[in-house]
């Protein structure tokens, strides 16, 4: 693709008082026409100029049947170039305010570029599409919010649900620890001593062996 070093000045005057002027709404598709003016195979460029004071080239193809090139800041695929043998096309998807400006369409024939076209894109701008975009804007924003909130809840319960698992199972690792130092044989026992209730002598007195050191005396 050829530079376009002097594309301002050369745009500037070739620009005609007879160009056609296009008005779009924000988010329509447009698909500005230029008539074929070469009768043999060339290459054709689709130029842009903004407020008189800055140039781009949009895009460039060689023949009909060729593939476009597209020139810096217009290859994501918004902007598609094609051709047949009377008209040049390029359609722009989802216009927005950044896509206005002076479309020129130029046939290079003779070592010199030829203007066959000239479109003024204009986007309207009025409260009604301005109250959409902000409407299709605050859809998304609350899309969004929704969307981190569900996240975050969801997050949140499978923390805590982890964070319970862990706990039951550093318990049973503590119980299975403790009980291996334990061994299986240990047992606990509870002592208890039963002390034999001394038997009392029921032996009549007569029978009773007197003690030799005992004074005992008879009474009435």
């Amino acid at each position: 693709m050829r530079s376009f070093i002097l594309i301002k000045a050369f745009l500037l005057c070739s620009y005609r008082s007879e160009s056609q002027t296009v008005q779009v709404q924000p988010g329509e598709e447009i698909t500005p026409l230029c008539p074929n003016i070469s009768t043999t195979p060339t290459q054709t460029d689709w130029l842009r100029l903004v407020n008189r004071t800055k140039s781009s080239c949009v895009s460039s193809l060689y023949e009909s049947e060729g593939s476009p090139s597209f020139c810096h800041g217009f290859q994501n695929g918004k902007y598609e170039m094609s051709s047949n043998v009377s008209t040049v096309f390029l359609k722009i998807k989802h216009v927005d305010l950044s896509d206005s400006g002076l479309y020129f369409c130029g046939f290079y024939i003779k070592k010199h570029t030829v203007i066959a076209e000239v479109i003024e894109l204009s986007i309207k701008t009025d409260c009604k599409a301005i109250i959409s975009i902000l409407d299709e804007s605050d859809g998304r924003i609350n899309l969004i919010t929704v969307i981190l909130g569900s996240l975050t809840v969801l997050l949140t319960i499978v923390i805590v649900g982890l964070a319970v698992k862990i706990r039951k199972l550093q318990t049973a690792s503590h119980f299975l620890e403790n009980k291996q130092n334990r061994g299986p044989d240990h047992l606990n026992y509870a002592a208890l001593s039963f002390q034999a209730k001394p038997k009392r002598n029921r032996r009549p007195a007569s029978e009773r062996q007197l003690e030799p050191n005992v004074v005992y005396a008879a009474t009435r």
